[in-house]
């Protein structure tokens, strides 16, 4: 079993992101406490489940303070068996990370960070809205690893306009020269709730450019390749098999929990959307109910995205699950499509899998959408 929590707080909106969050802390506490009590009023989700990793998401979870993660790690471990070897992840910006905080979580139980750097480019960092400098993404690291927080995670952004790609490559240098285990490099994208997104309608900034974007995934896979970082998911790079061991459950399809406004939670024949509103979460918390919508999953649904999940992996898609899944209909629908595009040289296939190529990666979602069933 695995365990999301959302912490929907940030010091400010980032150009690019449309997850839930709201500025306005006033009521921080008060949602912390009902995630709490979220945690008491679903320890039954998964029955006779050991949790073998919790991850504080956002939101920005590195905004809690001592009593607040305490409150929540301690629930936790009131209401649930904790594995002794759980990997404990909190996501974090570099502005929180000063020595004091980082102790804090240390001493807590915190076990993994993944730190939102994106960039360590001051025009890429004001550009896309971020709080922190240039000069801190690389010092709360270092501070990290001083005090024995050595499983670290960064995030980088790429397909960031620029003029050439050695600001991407700089970033690349820089991060290895920070000597982290982990790498999560995402494209830039556009979405229509967002300042990008209103600035795109506006004109006031130009679409990704496809061929940009193309290219700088290649150079990240290569350069990430060459310093012994393992691509094991299409946006996810580890030295020494330093996996996401909470990221790699998703994409397994290993049943979780998530609890706190807009968490999402699977027990392998359903899903649950939290409500994305803090005021609704609260009150509906306050009554002792789960403000969650429940949608029960098809044949296609567990098919579906078991494909779009999985062949985004190292591990592929196993080609038995797949027709159990399918009640056996997969292949029998896909024949012709697994045969163009093994022609294309985008998926390759052995006894037991079904996987994307080099090439194939550059249109994983394509890919996937093309073999779902209906």
């Amino acid at each position: 079993m695995h365990l999301y929590l959302h912490i929907p707080f940030c010091r400010q909106a980032c150009h690019y992101c449309d997850f839930h969050f709201s500025t306005n802390t006033s009521n921080k506490r008060a949602v912390v406490e009902a995630i709490a009590a979220e945690i008491v009023l679903r320890k039954d989700y998964l029955p006779g489940k050991e949790i073998e990793t919790i991850y504080f998401g956002g939101g920005t979870p590195s905004m809690l303070d001592e009593a607040e993660l305490g409150l929540l790690l301690e629930t936790i471990h009131n209401h649930f068996s904790v594995a002794k070897d759980a990997e404990i992840t909190l996501e974090a910006n570099p502005d929180d990370l000063n020595e004091d905080k980082l102790r804090q979580f240390h001493a807590a139980g915190i076990n993994r960070l993944s730190i939102g750097i994106q960039s360590f480019h001051e025009p890429h960092l004001k550009f896309l809205n971020r709080i922190h400098s240039a000069a801190e993404a690389g010092q709360c690291v270092s501070t990290a690893q001083d005090i024995g927080i050595d499983n670290i995670s960064i995030d980088l952004i790429y397909a960031i306009p620029a003029d050439s790609h050695a600001i991407l490559k700089d970033d690349i240098q820089k991060a290895f020269e920070l000597n982290i285990s982990h790498i999560s490099a995402y494209c830039l994208t556009i979405e229509p709730q967002t300042a990008f997104g209103s600035w795109l309608k506006k004109k006031k900034i130009q679409p990704i450019d496809e061929e940009f974007a193309a290219r700088q995934f290649e150079i990240l896979i290569k350069s990430l390749a060459e310093n012994g970082y393992e691509q094991y998911e299409i946006s996810n790079f580890a030295r020494n098999g330093q996996y996401s061991r909470h990221n790699s459950s998703y994409w397994k399809q290993h049943p979780y929990l998530g609890v706190g406004p807009s968490a999402h939670s699977y027990n392998g024949s359903s899903r649950e959307y939290n409500v994305s509103n803090n005021a609704q979460y609260l009150k509906a918390i306050q009554n002792s109910t789960i403000p969650a919508t429940i949608e029960q999953l098809s044949v296609a649904d567990q098919t579906n995205e078991y494909l779009l999940t999985g062949l985004r992996t190292k591990w592929g898609v196993n080609r038995e699950k797949l027709e159990l899944l399918s009640g056996g209909t997969f292949r029998m629908v896909h024949a012709e499509d697994l045969k163009r595009m093994s022609a294309s040289g985008w998926i390759w296939e052995d006894t037991q899998s079904l996987y994307l190529t080099e090439s194939g990666k550059l249109f994983a979602d394509r890919i996937a959408s093309d073999l779902f069933i209906d």
